[in-house]
């Protein structure tokens, strides 16, 4: 295999002191098993040891106890750097191993396989007392190629890790599910599919629109449907986006597939297709609609239900036009039943009711969308679950063109019941400028919501926390930011990615 995204006094590689003894259980994304959460932020575009676009990964440890760097130079991580590998372009974080300390996935979705460009490859680099990347087990590989861990053959622009997913199911077995949207079908190009990880044996199975082990997958194998783009999951279901589904001869339009977590052979059941030509969802198939473009999903619990089975999906649709609004963007919300079933339960977009802002041409409204419960053992409410989208065509004025947004919306309710605004210069810190993208980067955790600033003036470039209760034009209570605090200060699209 060739190729291989705040600090305190600590290097590349380095190790924080001895955290604890044993790691804790039930700590989120918590490396080194000190009971305190720590921040994975990703530059997919960073030089590696000289090598452009080669990607670095921060791992910023809880309390000020030091960094580690993630990159393909390091002896101990597989494959070396390569120009355009992006190492970091996708996480996750879950306790693959269950031993408590939480494990990083790393999606590298352009790494080169052999002679095939952009095939693509995920670590899982394992989390220890002594902190990631530092106890004794290897760093995992996922990859395809016969007598891989992936099974098949690697070809050039499958985008194996191009988007992650991973947790615990409720019955308490770790998975992890891996989108290859460029996977090639037979003679059916960027048909895609996803491969299913679970147990801590991480036995794998590869899923696509022509799997039926389990039941049939939703859909029809097509060229450029890309299914696997997008993976959102709660420990019930999860969801698999295919935004170049075509509905009938409209192309582009976009679909969904749900499924749970119950296991025939490591095949998860498929349970429901999703898109607008259906009767039971609003709005219809559009050319370039983008359907499932972006996904975020929650637990959720109904007034009266004595645990929590079902799931609130968000579906991001970037490219509706709203009447003439071309390209303005909308979010749809279903509610998921135990059983795999759905329910529409809202459309929003910025003309919905007492919604901040309004639609304009070229928002793409949804493009990024990022979501928490912060209360997934309770009855859930507006308050409790939370939908940041982001919109990265926004423009305040002329000048200011792509200078980005992000609306923070209820899950439970009338979006403008509880929506807020913010942007760069309006809460997010630094002067608004021209292509700056806000909401292209946006990441969920129990009590912060991260707003990724990769582009746009270099002074600007950063990590902001928000509290989710975040008043419109309100400051972030966490920066994390290129030359601050220990970090690189050498970063090319810094927060691209976060965790």
């Amino acid at each position: 295999m060739s190729g291989a995204l705040i600090a305190w006094g600590i290097g590349a590689g380095g190790t924080p002191a001895a955290a604890a003894v044993a790691c804790p259980s039930g700590v989120e994304s918590d490396f080194n098993g000190d009971g305190l959460r720590d921040t994975v932020i990703a530059d997919p575009e960073a030089a590696d040891a000289g090598v452009p676009e080669a990607g670095a990964v921060y791992v910023v440890y809880g309390g000020g106890k030091g960094q580690v760097t993630l990159t393909q130079s390091l002896e101990n991580i597989p494959g070396v750097p390569e120009p355009g590998d992006r190492y970091g372009y996708a996480l996750a974080v879950y306790d693959a191993d269950l031993d408590g300390c939480s494990d990083l996935v790393i999606g590298s979705p352009y790494e080169d396989i052999g002679t095939h460009p952009d095939s693509g490859a995920v670590h899982v680099v394992f989390g220890s007392t002594s902190g990631i990347n530092a106890g004794t087990k290897p760093v995992r590989e996922f990859y395809q190629g016969e007598g891989k861990p992936l099974g098949g053959g690697p070809e050039a622009d499958d985008w194996v890790g191009y988007a992650v997913a991973a947790g615990k199911t409720s019955a308490g077995q770790p998975y992890l599910i891996i989108g290859s949207p460029g996977e090639s079908l037979g003679t059916v190009d960027d048909a895609g599919a996803f491969y299913y990880v679970s147990g801590t044996a991480m036995t794998v199975t590869m899923n696509s629109q022509d799997t039926s082990t389990a039941g049939a997958v939703p859909g029809v194998v097509e060229q450029d449907d890309r299914f696997g783009s997008t993976i959102a999951a709660t420990p019930t279901h999860f969801a698999v986006g295919s935004p170049g589904e075509a509905i009938g001869t409209v192309p582009f339009a976009g679909g969904v597939a749900l499924f749970t977590h119950a296991l025939t052979s490591g095949y998860p059941k498929p349970t429901a297709g999703m898109a607008q030509d259906q009767d039971v969802i609003s709005g219809a198939e559009e050319a370039g609609d983008q359907f499932g473009a972006a996904l975020a999903m929650v637990p959720y619990r109904a007034s009266g239900a004595t645990s929590t089975t079902e799931s609130l999906l968000a579906v991001g649709v970037p490219g509706e036009d709203l009447s003439t609004t071309v390209d303005a963007g909308a979010v749809q919300v279903f509610r998921v039943s135990a059983a795999g079933s759905f329910t529409e339960t809202a459309w929003i977009d910025q003309n919905s009711a007492d919604v901040d802002q309004e639609s304009e041409p070229g928002d793409f409204f949804g493009k990024r969308l990022a979501a928490v419960n912060t209360s997934p053992n309770a009855v859930s409410t507006g308050t409790t679950t939370r939908l940041a989208i982001g919109v990265p065509g926004e423009e305040s004025s002329e000048e200011h063109a792509e200078k980005g947004g992000v609306q923070i919306v209820p899950l439970v309710g009338p979006a403008g019941a509880s929506d807020q605004w913010i942007d760069p210069g309006y809460g997010i810190p630094g002067i608004p400028a021209p292509r700056q993208l806000a909401g292209l980067s946006l990441a969920a955790t129990p009590s912060v919501l991260y707003v990724g600033m990769p582009y746009g003036p270099a002074e600007a470039r950063a990590v902001h926390g928000f509290p989710w209760n975040v008043a419109s034009g309100g400051a972030p209570t966490v920066t994390f930011k290129p030359g601050e605090g220990g970090l690189p200060a050498t970063g090319v699209a810094f927060g691209a990615t976060v965790r």
